[in-house]
């Protein structure tokens, strides 16, 4: 059942306009191709009524929370300028209000809503099958090809793929031997992040020691600071919060204590280190990319254009773009040529299809059939 699913997946993918390839990602340091720019922090432009009016209802966090709840955001942001759209968002404060915020988009007369988070599925799903005239995006969202409606894509990302390359990073750059994940909730996203991390540091380093807990919230960063103190205690020095605020409190707590880091999503030198103006910030290594902000802005230009195609997923992964590791920035010189070019081999061989991450895609669990042979780091 998991190779069928996984080859409906690939052949879904190839017919969905996802990435027109427009250059590289700014915070990129490998030559890999992305679908569009990312994303600036856009002007205020008019709107035109005879467009589709876009709308946005965030997982618990906010649109400046530095992780998926931003960049979703600035990816309808950007397209709303870009386009003349009409654009609204809610940030749900509860789970129990996703539905709630939902409906008040649905009884605006929004033509497009987004809706963000593994979590909001089973309600977008919903909705997109009561209201077919109105296109639903869901961002991190699984819905296998062909049992949803044509109105609906889910947005997916192999974050196994970008937590490989973060292990690996992270086992390269231990001095202890110990590295840390600092993860959110259970959820198949968070998985594969945390799964790909444990396995990438293993493939560069078989002897290293792994700490890693999952947390039972993304919006609690005092207890990520605390978790990322523990995992210090227990010898860890390098650090990976995959847990939306909870890990970006994980990685500020930990680089404050002079730990290595690793970010999560976006570049969080830019954001959770305020682009190098917050204390700790040369003690970020890279983060793991994840590019909601362009996938929700490519799939909002498909509407606009008449070429948005739903009853399935949209599948960002290396080999398009949709994923990869920031700029090394503060700590540039820290890093190896060597490590620096490891690097840049496992994104190559990620992309290429010729590197798995031992993952599973969709659920996110460890699939032992896949783990690659270890290839130890040779300083």
């Amino acid at each position: 059942m998991r190779k069928t699913l996984i080859t409906l997946v690939a052949l879904f993918t190839l017919l969905v306009p996802l990435l027109a390839a427009c250059g590289q990602p700014a915070a990129q340091p490998t030559a890999t191709p992305v679908p569009t720019t990312a994303p600036a922090a856009p002007t205020a432009a008019p709107t035109d009524s005879s467009k589709p009016r876009i709308a946005l209802v965030t997982d618990l966090g906010k649109v400046n929370d530095g992780t998926f709840n931003e960049f979703a955001h600035l990816g309808a942001l950007r397209a709303a300028q870009e386009f003349g759209l009409e654009y609204k968002y809610i940030e749900t404060q509860a789970q129990a209000d996703y539905e709630k915020n939902i409906q008040t988009f649905v009884d605006e007369g929004f033509d497009v809503i987004v809706t963000v988070g593994f979590l909001i599925a089973d309600a977008t799903k919903k909705f997109a099958a009561e209201h077919p005239d109105i296109i639903f995006i869901g961002v991190d969202q699984f819905y296998e090809p062909g049992t949803v409606t044509d109105n609906l894509v889910g947005l997916q990302f192999r974050e196994d793929q970008a937590g490989f390359l973060a292990g690996a990073l992270a086992g390269m750059m231990t001095k202890t031997g110990t590295v840390g994940v600092v993860a959110g909730v259970e959820i198949p996203p968070v998985k594969r992040f945390k799964n790909g991390f444990d396995n990438g540091a293993r493939y560069v380093k078989p002897d290293i020691n792994l700490l890693g807990v999952y947390l039972p919230t993304f919006i609690d960063p005092a207890l990520g600071a605390s978790t990322a103190q523990q995992m210090i205690g227990d010898g860890a020095d390098v650090i990976f919060g995959a847990g939306g605020p909870t890990g970006s409190g994980a990685i500020k707590e930990a680089a404050a204590r002079g730990v290595y880091v690793i970010g999560v999503d976006q570049d969080e030198y830019v954001t959770t280190f305020a682009n190098g103006a917050a204390p700790g910030a040369d003690r970020i290594l890279s983060s793991a990319i994840k590019r909601v902000d362009v996938a929700v802005y490519d799939q909002i230009k498909a509407v606009v254009n008449g070429t948005f195609k739903g009853n399935g997923i949209a599948l960002y992964e290396a080999a398009n773009g949709g994923i990869g590791y920031a700029d090394y920035h503060e700590t540039a010189d820290d890093v190896p040529p060597a490590v620096k070019a490891r690097m840049a081999q496992i994104l190559a061989a990620l992309s290429k299809g010729e590197l798995t991450t031992g993952v599973d895609p969709v659920s996110g669990d460890v699939d032992p059939n896949t783990i690659p042979e270890p290839k130890p780091f040779q300083p």
